[in-house]
């Protein structure tokens, strides 16, 4: 799992600007415009076509005689029901040159227009971090759990909960202490999630929370813990996003230098 430092700094460098081009897509969350929860009472938003509601687990659209969106590649006028969505799950609507996203997070269901010319994409400048260093990339060892374990976490949004299923922890040591993270499943099929805090959270990283994606462990269980790669998650740039913080074993007293630092654009 060691690499040299030059393609470790220029690996990392790939990451780093990944991670940028996916905050400040056109319709990434930078783009967002606001956050609207839906209720069984039919609401109509400034930034977005439609009076939208909530019922029985469906939303549904009423548009204007004026107003068309397109739903999978199909347009739609009058009144359009979704389909079920499934917690963490969404869909995204077109209209004109945003996108709308239909979710569910925290069980309830939400609407979040997506505008280019929102004034906090414009004006993005990019995301400051520490300089990669080989020593936060440490072997940790993956200690499955017999069955998923679910944990509630909070939320960025005040009143929101999340609850994730923990698949097990990382046992680590990093500058001479014996540490755990618990973690949870992955974008990619057998990847993991973890979300932590730390010594440097809210002095020069994100205080409310940081992430590291990692690829399915090797059949050892081995894993590389690259604290070099921990990123803000949207709730670093935006009021409007829904994101988990960490479950209370993951907030860690050691200052670890490393990764993504607080967005200028900080909420």
């Amino acid at each position: 799992m060691t690499v040299t430092e030059t393609d470790f700094t220029a690996q990392w460098r790939e990451w780093q600007a990944a991670q940028e081009a996916r905050i400040s897509a056109p319709h990434g969350f930078l783009a967002i415009t606001s956050l609207n929860f839906l209720t069984e009472e039919p609401q109509r938003f400034g930034d977005a076509p439609g009076e939208w509601t909530a019922t029985d687990d469906r939303v549904t659209v009423v548009l204007a005689d004026d107003e068309e969106i397109t739903v999978g590649g199909q347009p739609r006028t009058g009144t359009y029901t979704f389909d079920a969505i499934p917690e963490r799950g969404g869909v995204n609507v077109e209209w004109k040159d945003a996108v709308i996203e239909v979710a569910k997070r925290g069980g309830y269901h939400v609407v979040r227009p997506r505008h280019p010319d929102n004034a906090l994409r414009v004006n993005f400048t990019g995301t400051p971090a520490y300089e990669p260093d080989p020593k936060w990339a440490v072997p940790a060892v993956f200690r499955r759990f017999d069955e998923p374990r679910p944990v509630t976490v909070g939320a960025a949004v005040e009143g929101l909960e999340h609850v994730y299923d923990a698949v097990g922890q990382l046992e680590f040591e990093l500058e001479g202490q014996a540490l755990s993270l618990t973690v949870f499943p992955g974008y990619e099929p057998g990847g993991l999630i973890v979300l932590f805090t730390d010594g440097t959270s809210g002095r020069t990283t994100y205080g409310a929370v940081r992430s590291i994606h990692l690829p399915p462990p090797a059949d050892d269980d081995s894993v590389l813990l690259d604290f070099n790669r921990a990123g803000n998650l949207p709730c670093a740039y935006t009021a409007l996003a829904t994101c988990p913080l960490p479950p209370p074993g993951n907030r860690l007293t050691l200052d670890i230098e490393a990764g993504q630092k607080t967005p200028h654009e900080k909420p």
